[in-house]
């Protein structure tokens, strides 16, 4: 084993466990707020979203189990880019059912979780778990499922944090090949449900296929979960190691629609001899224990990042929940009370002019095209009225008891 990969090991789990008992702090306090978000949800937004259908029209009803999920990191990235080899490097230690090579080795979607022995549970059982935040992944079928699995060991880490372990990105003749299920949706529920997505590459793998192209689109609206990794840095020396970030950013600047720069680390986040030009360059060297550190305070951070982005998620359904209510007792009010209600709602659907008629903000409005279309399915004319109560205490939600559970968690956040 090299200098540098041996150095740069030493520093990563030093970082890495003086920091663990900072992420355990924090996370008493995560718990503590969602366990206030999940109150408020069963008692005050629930019942307005049931009377509304709103499950129907947006987000489907939060179980339990998804106030109550772990911080989740999910790695991307094509075949043989160090992603199954990144959670062996954090967690020194092979997960239950890993394989690394050169070739696609990861053929499926795979959930590392904490648990009492090193086992490996099918993706048929674990999405039937009521514990377990994966109820919404049987809507991609028994396909997906076959291809999905838990994998649960013993780790302090695991019991903060789970990592999603993912197939490699297809290129070349390889992404000519259709996938049994929806890849490309999958990631997406998987990016709605993450902290920290982190896309891997190395400097012999930066162009980006199709596929990857896809799946990179459907992270869109998840932008400020988004790291990109450039690892096995360790095996070109400093010179090509410019030129590959370089070659990187452009690639990357095609695809990413952000005004920002998206942050690179660049590392050798693997057990893999380093390259002996690379090692001895003093500047490699101190380059990449710098970007560990940042990485590792990047993970450091999880926890209450999660918290606040939870938060956020569940004022904004909060929100859209509301002003579906009022969609709906409006398209309600206008239906006539005796003859004529099949061309009202024909016509009522067609002109969904609401936005206007409540002086809503146009970031609150749903997208028109999607509520058309399932509001065709429903007669208007058996939709509750406006109850005005439901709408008030999801108000006072707002308002009042949101703010008071956050003064437990830092007066900003």
């Amino acid at each position: 084993m090299s200098l540098l990969t041996m150095a740069f090991r030493r520093s990563f789990t030093t970082s890495f466990r003086t920091n663990l008992h900072n992420i355990i702090a924090e996370l008493s306090s995560m718990t503590y707020i969602l366990e206030g978000l999940k109150d408020l949800y069963n008692q005050k937004l629930k019942p307005l979203e049931l009377a509304y259908n709103f499950h129907d029209f947006a987000s489907p009803l939060l179980a339990d189990s998804d106030f109550g999920a772990k911080p989740m990191v999910m790695l991307l990235g094509q075949y043989s880019t160090g992603k199954t080899t990144f959670i062996k490097h954090l967690l020194r230690s092979n997960y239950p059912g890993a394989h690394v090579g050169p070739e696609p080795t990861t053929d499926r979607f795979i959930v590392i979780m904490s648990g009492p022995d090193e086992r490996r549970i099918p993706g048929n059982t674990i999405t039937v778990q009521a514990d377990m935040p994966y109820s919404g992944l049987t809507g991609f079928g028994s396909a997906f499922l076959s291809k999905f699995e838990c994998s649960q060991m013993p780790h302090p880490l695991l019991e903060h944090v789970t990592l999603i372990d993912t197939p490699g990105v297809l290129s070349g003749e390889k992404q000519r090949t259709d996938r049994s299920y929806d890849f490309t949706g999958v990631t997406s529920w998987f990016a709605s449900k993450c902290d920290l997505i982190l896309l891997l590459f190395d400097p012999y793998k930066l162009d980006i296929s199709d596929e990857f192209k896809r799946v990179i689109s459907s992270l869109q609206g998840h932008d400020d979960k988004i790291r990109v990794i450039l690892n096995k840095a360790d095996q070109v020396d400093t010179q090509q190691l410019m030129r590959v970030y370089g070659a990187l950013m452009w690639s990357l600047g095609k695809v990413l629609n952000t005004p920002e720069v998206t942050r690179v680390y660049i590392g050798s986040f693997n057990d893999v001899p380093s390259n002996e030009t690379a090692a001895a360059n003093p500047m490699g060297q101190d380059l990449f224990i710098k970007e560990q550190n940042d990485l590792i305070a990047d993970l450091k951070d999880i926890p209450k990042n999660a918290c606040n982005r939870r938060v956020n998620e569940f004022v904004k359904r909060a929100r859209a929940a509301k002003v579906h209510a009022l969609i709906i007792s409006h398209l309600k009010k206008e239906m006539p009370i005796l003859i004529g209600k099949a061309k009202a709602q024909e016509t009522l659907i067609n002109n969904l002019d609401v936005q206007r008629e409540f002086h809503l903000p146009a970031g609150d409005f749903p997208d028109v095209d999607n509520f058309r279309e399932v509001l065709m399915d429903y007669n208007i004319d058996k939709f509750e009225k406006l109850r005005p109560k439901l709408i008030q205490t999801v108000d006072d939600m707002l308002s009042n008891d949101i703010p008071e559970l956050l003064k437990n968690f830092g007066g900003n956040n």
